[in-house]
């Protein structure tokens, strides 16, 4: 059986006492699975992105990483190392001055040598594509190019478990089949990918498996990517797409509609 990472068991999590991000969130990621959280705006997507990469800890339950429990306070370097989180807006994580200075930085943190940061630094430019912007001021980027400087900086420490939070939000069509190719090649690579993302397209292209948060904060569902891209009902009730109806003479079209159809059905009536 493949060995387990992480485990969480009833966790919940409210912000300053107020009502629930995450509740009862039990679940399990397996080394180098690729698994697709998805659920609609505000159902705890960023949050358990969080709580898996140790930034906020659970106000309920527990998660443990490798079979330890993560407890506020430890400043674990080995789970740091392991562990890479890619944040929604890439401004929220670049600060150098340079894209090289950016991609540098983690390594610069580990037990090695200035020498081979900086060769970490290039080979990552390199694997993205991205070394015509080794001088440029992160502020002056697109925010594609943001975007993969900011994988490029959490790639450059070489994590086993790379967390992404809404990768795809505001790329353009040729970036997120970059980013596509990218996952799908990390994924070769034994790394473990937790995305977190309302595209149910990302979903389908680069899952082993999708877990689906409700509106009400807990899981839904816990399958593999076909049965629950394929359970239309349950893509409906998680808010995932939605149904839209119009009329054409005496025929009645019921689509569904969202980042990702999954019917489209024709009444008469």
């Amino acid at each position: 059986m493949t060995e387990e990472i992480y485990s969480l068991k009833d966790v919940s999590y409210g912000y300053n006492g107020n009502a629930a991000a995450l509740s009862g969130i039990n679940l399990s990621v397996r080394n180098s699975e690729t698994i697709s959280i998805l659920g609609a705006n505000g159902s705890g997507k960023s949050t358990l992105l969080k709580i898996l990469d140790g930034l906020v800890y659970p106000t309920g339950g527990t998660v443990s990483f490798h079979g330890r429990i993560l407890m506020p306070g430890e400043n674990r370097s080995v789970f740091r190392e392991a562990v890479g989180f890619v944040f929604h807006e890439p401004d929220a994580q670049l600060f150098c001055a340079t894209v090289f200075d950016e991609i540098m930085f983690g390594p610069v943190q580990l037990s090695i040598t200035e020498g081979e940061a900086k060769e970490r630094a290039g080979d990552v430019m390199n694997m993205l594509g991205i070394t015509a912007l080794r001088d440029r001021p992160p502020y002056s980027l697109s925010s594609g190019e943001k975007k993969k400087v900011a994988i490029a900086s959490v790639l450059s420490v070489n994590p086993d478990v790379l967390l992404l939070d809404e990768p795809t939000n505001g790329l353009d069509p040729r970036t997120q089949v970059w980013l596509m190719e990218l996952i799908e090649g990390l994924r070769k690579r034994g790394k473990t990918c937790v995305i977190a993302t309302h595209d149910l397209s990302l979903a389908e292209d680069v899952s082993d498996r999708v877990v689906v948060l409700g509106e009400n904060h807990s899981v839904m569902a816990d399958a593999a990517t076909a049965r629950v891209l394929g359970d239309k009902e349950l893509l409906l009730k998680a808010n995932l797409i939605h149904e839209h109806g119009h009329r054409h003479g005496d025929i009645f079209h019921i689509h569904s509609h969202g980042p990702y159809s999954t019917h489209d059905e024709h009444n008469k009536g």
